[in-house]
């Protein structure tokens, strides 16, 4: 077995390495522009590291379960992914499952960006060893890679009953097929977000109304572009014609005319920066105009704003599509409580709560009818319960070979840093 802390005989590769295992990195510390280590974990993350680029060669034993004597559960999650009250100082659903399981809950918002938290803890997975973290909350196509390469563990259904009320279209992973690893969390939009006020001032229209718009002489130096590529990409490349969900369609040569687009357009001053979830900070002090974003991230500007502030729409073209799920590494300690709490979420009453503050799509069947309960016009809103007419609109990322993710993470990393 390889050495997991062997560098890439490539240097630009081998230095970004060094980068992630130099720094401990908060989701505000992040990136910073094209030069953030973001961006360099996205070619870090899928540097030479042995014959499957991060697999583990020997299978992994799961570390011992101390639920039944140790009442605690340690969750990693993104920003703005749970309820909090109007004083900010508590999470409703989260406080109510503590008091209801008396289990206690650490979470924490360690997520900025998935080829990020992959570069950090990679080691740590690659030997079974503890992230830090009892719950985890990847983006599918990363929990794809970990449940691939035998870095997670199997779920006791048992301990999760509720598992029933997931939605079908969510069962049926490719990676997982039966969700014995991952189980959804939320569904997660990629499109386009603006400052209504700026981008009218600016512009003199309203709203922007494609992704050409973004690219206007006004807007130079004011539009951000969200460091996760399937998003990123895949709504610029839909917008040139490309079908991202066809292997025929978005082929190599295809990404690769989307990326020397992008690269022009950062080279020429159109695109000021690559961001993780720290966009929300560009957008609150005005920094950003518009840019390529998460729906649900849209919502927590406009509740950190107290007003309706940016607007966000899917371009006609297509927008992205996939979700966040929840895996338990293999070296977490604490599996069963991980799994209730899951149950806990996958209650129609809880998981509509719990989208009526995040404005991700919810999972759970059931979670409509109780959302009509809480709020009718909540209930009508098609980011979090999207009909059939809107789901038709956004696309997934096609699967990517191991090849075709080194090449085309490594491409995307090198116009982040300018290279």
């Amino acid at each position: 077995m390889k050495d997991p802390n062997s560098l890439p005989q490539d240097p630009m590769l081998a230095e970004l390495v060094k980068m992630s295992r130099r720094k401990t990195l908060t989701r505000r510390t992040a990136l910073a522009g094209a030069a953030g280590v973001g961006a360099a974990l996205g070619l870090a993350a899928c540097a030479p590291a042995g014959d499957g680029g991060g697999a583990t060669s020997e299978a992994l034993v799961p570390a011992t379960d101390v639920s039944d004597s140790e009442k605690v559960l340690v969750w990693y999650n993104w920003p703005g992914y749970m309820d909090v009250s109007e004083d900010e100082f508590s999470r409703p659903t989260l406080d109510r499952f503590q008091e209801q399981s008396g289990i206690t809950v650490e979470y924490l918002e360690e997520y900025n960006d998935n080829d990020e938290w992959y570069g950090i803890n990679r080691n740590e997975l690659i030997a079974g060893k503890d992230v830090g973290a009892d719950l985890i909350c990847p983006t599918e196509w990363l929990a794809a890679r970990l449940v691939n390469d035998g870095q997670v563990q199997k779920l006791d259904s048992a301990n999760i009953p509720n598992k029933a009320n997931v939605a079908p279209s969510y069962l049926g992973a490719a990676y997982d097929p039966n969700r014995d690893f991952t189980l959804p969390y939320q569904g997660i939009l990629g499109g386009i977000a603006y400052n209504k006020e700026l981008y009218k001032e600016l512009t003199g229209k309203d709203a922007p109304e494609s992704v050409e718009d973004l690219w206007a002489s006004e807007l130079n130096g004011r539009v951000v572009l969200i460091s996760e590529m399937r998003d990123s990409i895949g709504v610029i490349a839909q917008s040139k014609g490309i079908d991202i969900t066809s292997a025929s369609s978005f082929t190599e040569d295809a990404f690769n005319g989307v990326i020397d687009d992008i690269a022009a357009l950062y080279a020429d001053g159109k695109i000021k920066a690559f961001a993780g979830n720290e966009y929300m900070d560009g957008f609150a002090n005005d920094e950003y105009v518009a840019g390529i974003v998460w729906s649900g991230d849209v919502v927590q500007m406009n509740f950190g704003a107290g007003y309706d502030k940016f607007g966000f729409f899917i371009p006609e073209t297509g927008g992205t599509i996939s979700s966040d799920v929840f895996t338990v590494p293999m070296g977490a300690t604490h599996k069963k409580n991980a799994e209730l709490l899951m149950n806990y979420y996958y209650d129609p009453v809880n998981a509509a709560e719990l989208a009526a503050w995040v404005n991700y799509i919810t999972p759970v069947v059931g979670a409509y009818e109780e959302a009509i309960k809480l709020d009718p016009e909540l209930a009508e809103n098609k980011l979090i319960f999207p009909d059939e007419a809107f789901l038709a609109s956004t696309h997934g990322f096609r699967a990517l070979s191991a090849q075709e993710e080194q090449v085309f993470v490594t491409a995307w990393g090198r116009v982040q840093l300018g290279a």
